[in-house]
């Protein structure tokens, strides 16, 4: 995820929205935010990879979370841009495929590229994962799963291929669906398509949507997850008393937090959950509880 993204429509929907709610302290009682690794734990090994996985469930972190994209010949593949310049050696590999775009290559020729050395030679080995290669190394650790699907204007289709990727590994019992899975997306249509598909999928909208308009994605999810910085107090608050798709309070996950100072002060607006890169010094900031 990047500010970047929603930094427009933050700028033009929360100037008013967050003046509606008096803001509040935290929530009386309420447990401690959710900590969830941003593409694993990502400070600390190269993004979006079962290494990434690994580190987190060796920071004790519950949650990952993951961006899902699919090849040109149908793979479900776990990486966060639309190309593959940032963290492979594509252009090494592949000099003549510029722009490098995930969806122009096959998925055997993703699985040739080195996706860790851009981030510290110990990585050398390090591969783009499958969905399929993720989901087995989250069931290794007994993580849960927070699931983006990016971009999906570019993959037709891809929310119905993602529900049967997790279907197929066995995400789709009751015991997931409970506790263990949400799947979001910064399009607003992605997440209606996967509610309408699987109803009881718990889904999250990311963004900052106006709070007039808060009643409407409700019908649909269960959580909106904004940046940290586009949250008060008010709008946290504004959220949580809108009911979501399953008739509970939706909640707030934000992201992308890595320092103490930051999470603390989020912490102290009530939100339910803190995306990081940095799961253990998010962690370490929260009150015990």
């Amino acid at each position: 995820m990047h500010a970047r993204a929603v930094a427009a429509t933050t700028t033009a929907l929360l100037g008013t929205a967050t003046l509606l709610v008096p803001a509040p302290q935290a929530r009386a009682g309420s447990a401690q935010p959710t900590v969830i690794a941003h593409r694993g734990a990502s400070a600390y090994a190269p993004e979006n990879t079962l290494e990434a996985v690994d580190k987190a469930a060796e920071l004790g972190t519950d949650w990952v979370e993951n961006d899902v994209q699919r090849t040109k010949d149908g793979e479900l593949v776990v990486v966060h841009d639309d190309n593959l310049r940032r963290t492979t050696d594509a252009e090494e590999v592949f000099p003549d495929r510029a722009p490098w775009k995930v969806k122009d290559f096959t998925a055997a020729e993703i699985a040739r590229l080195d996706a860790g050395s851009w981030f510290g030679p110990a990585y050398a080995d390090a591969r783009v994962p499958t969905l399929k290669q993720y989901m087995g190394r989250v069931e290794l650790h007994h993580q849960k799963l927070l699931l983006e699907i990016k971009n999906p204007e570019l993959y037709p289709g891809i929310e119905q291929e993602t529900l049967k990727v997790l279907d197929n590994e066995g995400w789709l019992d009751g015991p997931h669906l409970e506790s263990r899975l949400i799947v979001q997306s910064f399009s607003a249509d992605s997440v209606r398509t996967v509610h309408e598909l699987k109803p009881a999928v718990k889904t999250g909208l990311l963004g900052t949507p106006a709070v007039a308009d808060l009643d409407g994605y409700a019908a649909f999810t269960d959580q909106i997850n904004p940046s940290y910085g586009s949250l008060s107090p008010g709008y946290v608050a504004s959220v949580h008393a809108v009911a979501g798709a399953h008739g509970k309070p939706l909640e707030v996950f934000t992201w992308t937090v890595n320092d103490a100072g930051t999470a603390q002060l989020v912490a102290g607006y009530g939100v339910d959950g803190i995306i990081t890169n940095t799961p253990d010094v998010v962690r370490d900031a929260l009150p015990a509880g």
